[in-house]
């Protein structure tokens, strides 16, 4: 097994047992991995932060940590900036908010990753595709702004994650957002991260709604408020017709400061260490390796997948696999990698009988036209992702919270966007919150240009295999409401073929994919808890001068999307790096179902 749990992390007496020798200061395998305190004083730069990633929260702590004049940030980003001659018009792809599928289905600004061959999912391969440009992943998601539901942070703190319950976390989804409708308990009302309520006169968004309550399911006016379920209007990412990315929101307004630098096409390839402490990283731009340290903190925020990832290549994982690489210990944490998580969805897709979907839209001739408004004003078709109506409900009876997320789109997508589409459909996008399955990744080679073999054991858990077909059947059940009725054609997928668990259970296996959620591959724990890599301040263990601040801190999956909560816990990082005592506001009410013994 890939992530074996150990009761304590490596002591002197663990490094003998298991052959990890304490190596003198003066030994040339320990230097590859000190920095040269000589090569600080003479030549190589140094700044007070160096951030590793631009991404969601990479963004968010460097203006944050800037804000201090007496404080330098360096900001490091492997992939480009995300305009190009300082214009978003050209580079439309990432700001127009109906483009966003390009980028999902090319490498420019793209990890453009691949899982391992899923054995419960009929040996197929998982596209996951993650930010490398400024705003990260934020600038190529779908723009839907879901925080989860409050249940899911104060389970963060009964796993470890001490100080991160609701009533601390929601003050920093306050701080960071201005919403379009004004603050209130729950909203914020002068955070840089614009966030505006989907308010389309589409009638497929209205008779998804409406059919959501006609199934016997709430309205929720809003879903990141006192109540997250029932079916609504999504929250979204988008200001004045554009995406609205943490580069936009955080990053873009403070490149004047003259205490914070960017750097891009910079790829980290190691953490530099004195001893336990870090001290800076080295990087590959433009074929030059390069070197720069930090005189308090390096920070990792690469994500789910990077930040491990660079971990690992720099010695701080599970010792056993890091001799197997040849790549020297700094720290046996064997939970590096492990606890990998993700959100896997499905497509539940019918014809639509009247020509009003997206597939017009999305001909060339039409495509121009909604190109050309766009540059000129940021209105139209581009100016959304028109993933503007969605809902959460329960399962079964017994759950407490939502565990189904629906997001529905007047359109149909095939293969992550990378089939068009030949027919006017509509469907939803449904799968479960809290899945069972837990993976892995970890190192292919030492090489940091070679992807980490990635292992998400989806569908591993029959649990997960039951969720899903009570996904297919709870969302058919939405779709055959008297207000589809003026506009439901034939179920293209699954089809009426299938309609036994069997059936069912197949059409899962071979057509869900990644909702793009990978998290938890750092979890945030307690010293106790062996498989932690980071404390609740996400210092990572058995270090200093190091941590890790991004969706891999989340000792568990969050219920809804993860771009709301990532920037959450950025705007908390900075006040535990600061010093600064925890935001807190306790008594914040939050809706309870009237009974659990139904299941809506």
């Amino acid at each position: 097994m890939p992530c074996l749990s150990s009761s304590v992390r490596l002591t002197s007496s663990l490094r003998r047992y298991i052959g990890v020798p304490r190596l003198p200061n003066s030994c040339p395998l320990l230097q590859q991995h000190r920095y040269s305190s000589t090569a600080v004083n003479k030549s190589t730069a140094s700044y007070s932060y160096v951030i590793v990633g631009a991404g969601s929260a990479g963004c968010v702590l460097a203006n944050r940590l800037s804000e201090n004049a007496s404080d330098s940030v360096l900001l490091l980003e492997a992939g480009p900036k995300d305009k190009q001659l300082g214009s978003t018009r050209l580079s439309w792809k990432i700001h127009m908010p109906a483009a966003l599928t390009y980028n999902l289905c090319n490498d420019k600004y793209n990890w453009f990753y691949h899982t391992l061959p899923q054995a419960h999912m009929d040996d197929r391969v998982m596209y996951w595709p993650r930010g490398r440009v400024w705003g990260g992943s934020s600038s190529l998601n779908a723009m839907v702004y879901i925080r989860g539901h409050a249940e899911d942070y104060n389970r963060w703190q009964s796993e470890g994650a001490e100080g991160w319950g609701y009533d601390y976390c929601l003050p920093y989804f306050r701080k960071a957002q201005t919403h379009e409708l004004g603050a209130d308990r729950y909203r914020g009302g002068d955070g840089p991260l614009h966030v505006t309520r989907g308010k389309t006169s589409h009638p497929l968004h209205h008779a998804f709604i409406e059919a959501g309550q006609q199934a016997g399911y709430p309205f929720t006016d809003d879903m990141n408020g006192f109540q997250q379920e029932g079916v609504g209007w999504m929250d979204m990412t988008i200001h004045r017709g554009k995406r609205w990315s943490t580069a936009s929101a955080y990053l873009r307004p403070v490149l004047s400061r003259a205490n914070l630098r960017t750097e891009v096409s910079c790829m980290v390839t190691r953490i530099l260490f004195d001893g336990t402490r870090a001290r800076g990283v080295e990087y590959q731009q433009n074929g030059q390796t390069k070197k720069v340290f930090a005189d308090k903190e390096v920070i990792l925020s690469g994500g789910a997948i990077n930040s491990p990832q660079l971990l690992l290549l720099s010695g701080v994982g599970n010792a056993d696999e890091l001799r197997k690489h040849d790549i020297p210990v700094v720290q046996h944490l064997p939970g590096v990698g492990c606890n990998l998580q993700d959100h896997l969805e499905i497509y539940v897709q019918h014809r639509c009988t009247q020509p009003i979907t997206l597939y017009k839209a999305q001909k060339p001739f039409h495509m121009v036209k909604i190109g050309l408004e766009w540059l000129l004003r940021f209105t139209g078709y581009g100016a959304t992702a028109h993933l503007e109506s969605g809902g959460f409900i329960r399962s079964r009876p017994g759950v407490p919270h939502p565990d189904i997320q629906f997001h529905f789109l007047p359109s149909q997508v095939i293969d992550h966007g990378r089939v068009k589409s030949n027919i006017e459909a509509f469907q939803v996008h449904v799968g479960p919150m809290r899945s069972t399955s837990v993976g892995w990744l970890k190192l292919k080679s030492k090489d940091p240009f070679d992807h980490p073999i990635i292992q998400p054991n989806y569908l591993s858990t029959d649990t997960d295999v039951w969720e899903f077909r009570e996904c297919i059947k709870l969302t058919r059940e939405i779709f055959a409401q008297k207000a589809f009725d003026p506009f439901r054609g034939p179920e293209v997928q699954p089809g009426p073929a299938t309609q036994s668990d069997a059936e069912i259970d197949s059409f899962v296996r071979q057509k869900a994919d990644s909702a793009y959620h990978p998290s938890c591959t750092c979890k945030m724990g307690s010293a106790s808890d062996s498989m932690a890599v980071v404390d609740p301040a996400l210092r990572v263990y058995g270090l200093q001068g190091l941590r890790v601040v991004d969706a891999s801190v989340m000792p568990s999956m969050v219920s809804g999307n993860l771009n709301a909560p990532t920037i959450m816990i950025a705007e908390k990082a900075v006040d535990a790096i600061k010093g600064i005592p925890s935001l807190h506001d306790p008594g914040v009410p939050v809706y309870q179902p009237v009974t659990l013994e139904t299941q809506r």
